[in-house]
């Protein structure tokens, strides 16, 4: 039972008990009724034709909807495929001509997107019986799960999450976070992404405890659902708990029931830390990635300011090294490249044998890219990253994505893109471009506004003559870096 369709026990312990809440819709599912739903769209799916192997894909904001899909498909062998609903329609179109789903679940609002994307589509719906037939043996390396993230290329790749990668974040989590079957979150991230899913709440509900969904973050909204709810566990990115705090500071608001907070997708600043304990609850730094759990680390109580810069120690059932250029492993104090190793590193990238062979090493040493230094006592802390990709508002932005849509531009010549700091999002992508002509910065933007997510699409364009370059003809994107900053 430690993999595959572990909802039918945990739902015969507490089946009255309130396993998901749609604060938006006021809508709820106790254990047992999330049980029955599932059973159901397991039945809707079989009817459809699908089984082991097969994609399901689905397209929404978070729901209760999109949380039975999942466990349906766990039921029956099939890979659960969360859209991003912030991607263009090219970009979305990229995704699903690599996923190849048997069925694109859609709700309402995004029903023309998913018709543009000529796959068979239904609608997202609650589903309701039981589904008679007997569970698909699951083992630990049974896909269950693909979630899109581009690589350094710009192209998508859909990281392989098996039911055992899932199960072992789980037990990692609930091990190392202290989380708990009375425990209460807001999952207000969306489950396009890993945080949405694998940061508390699958674990949370592996525990029996209540997951409350909102399709967006509001920063005053979530307040009052954090009192209202008794919200104990809570999951965000640094801009988001910066947004809350600015709330918070206009309207307090009752946050006794938060037992802790984690923040994770970009490094959280010390006042911010400071300002969370201040009002008693204790804000923790996190590290992860989609393709490996993604909790890596515990960060115990009671450390969060005297380790802050710190991501923590490793989870239990977790190896990491660090090591340099020459894959050399290096010691305490000395920066190297974070490599990782054990039940949550996921299968790979989906029909991408050259990304998952430069990634993952015949021995199961992921190489994450990230660099880190590890303190005499077995502290990590991040230092930098390896590939160009840059955070900004918790998402990932990769520069040869937005470099690709760029170069589209017919006057465009040459074309990078490179991280500048940011009070508000901790980086926005700055455009450099040689032109041929005159060009308009503000209409370059707009060619990418129709082809990017909003958060991709570079906050500043500068044209320049020509782009300079380093001695083998490349780029020389540190000297862009440094004129961004000026």
């Amino acid at each position: 039972m430690l993999h595959g369709d572990w909802l039918a026990r945990r739902a015969s312990y507490t089946p009255h008990r309130l396993a998901l809440v749609d604060v938006d819709r006021d809508d709820q599912l106790s254990w047992r009724a999330l049980h029955r739903q599932a059973h159901g769209a397991a039945a809707d799916l079989r009817t459809r034709g699908i089984g082991v192997g097969d994609r399901v894909a689905v397209l929404a904001s978070n729901r209760l909807e999109t949380i039975v899909l999942f466990f349906a498909c766990a039921r029956i062998g099939a890979i659960l495929v969360p859209l991003n609903w912030r991607l263009a329609l090219p970009e979305l179109a990229a995704v699903v001509a690599d996923a190849e789903p048997a069925v694109l679940f859609a709700e309402q609002e995004f029903a023309a997107v998913a018709a543009a994307l000529r796959v068979p589509t239904a609608p997202l719906q609650a589903w309701s019986g039981l589904d008679g037939d007997t569970p698909v043996a699951l083992a630990a390396d049974t896909p269950a799960m693909l979630l899109y993230t581009s690589g350094s290329t710009g192209t998508p790749k859909g990281a392989v999450l098996t039911h055992g990668n899932l199960a072992w974040n789980i037990v990692n989590t609930v091990s190392g976070w202290d989380v708990r079957g009375d425990d209460t979150t807001l999952a207000h991230t969306p489950l396009f992404h890993t945080g949405g899913w694998n940061v508390l709440t699958l674990p949370l509900l592996h525990q029996g405890g209540t997951v409350l969904l909102t399709r967006a973050f509001e920063p005053d909204r979530t307040l009052d659902i954090i009192a209202e709810r008794g919200v104990s566990v809570l999951f965000a990115v640094p801009t988001m708990f910066t947004d809350l705090l600015v709330a918070h500071d206009a309207r307090p608001t009752d946050l006794s029931s938060l037992r802790w907070a984690v923040s994770g997708g970009a490094p959280c600043p010390l006042p911010l830390i400071e300002a969370y304990g201040a009002l008693g609850v204790p804000l923790k730094q996190g590290y992860g990635l989609t393709e490996v759990g993604p909790n890596c680390f515990v960060f115990p109580d009671g450390h969060e300011i005297a380790r802050c810069g710190s991501v923590g120690l490793p989870m239990l059932h977790l190896s990491m090294r660090l090591v340099d250029e020459h894959g050399a492993e290096v010691g305490p104090g000395v920066v190297g490249e974070l490599q990782l190793r054990g039940p949550t590193v996921c299968a790979g990238y989906w029909r991408n044998p050259e990304a998952t062979a430069a990634a993952l090493a015949p021995d199961g040493w992921f190489s994450t890219g990230d660099l880190l230094r590890r303190s005499s006592d077995g502290w990590y802390s991040v230092v930098g990253r390896r590939k160009e990709m840059f955070i900004s508002g918790g998402e990932n932005v990769y520069p040869a994505e937005v470099e690709r849509v760029l170069y589209g531009i017919p006057a465009v010549l040459e074309a990078a893109v490179v991280p500048t700091p940011h009070p508000r999002w901790g980086e926005v992508g700055h455009a450099f471009v040689a032109t041929q002509g005159a060009a308009d910065p503000e209409a370059i933007r707009a060619v990418c506004r129709t082809a990017l997510a909003g958060y991709k699409v570079p906050k500043r364009v500068t044209i320049l003559p020509e782009l300079p370059k380093g001695p083998t003809g490349k780029i020389a994107r540190s000297l862009l870096i440094e004129q961004a900053a000026l």
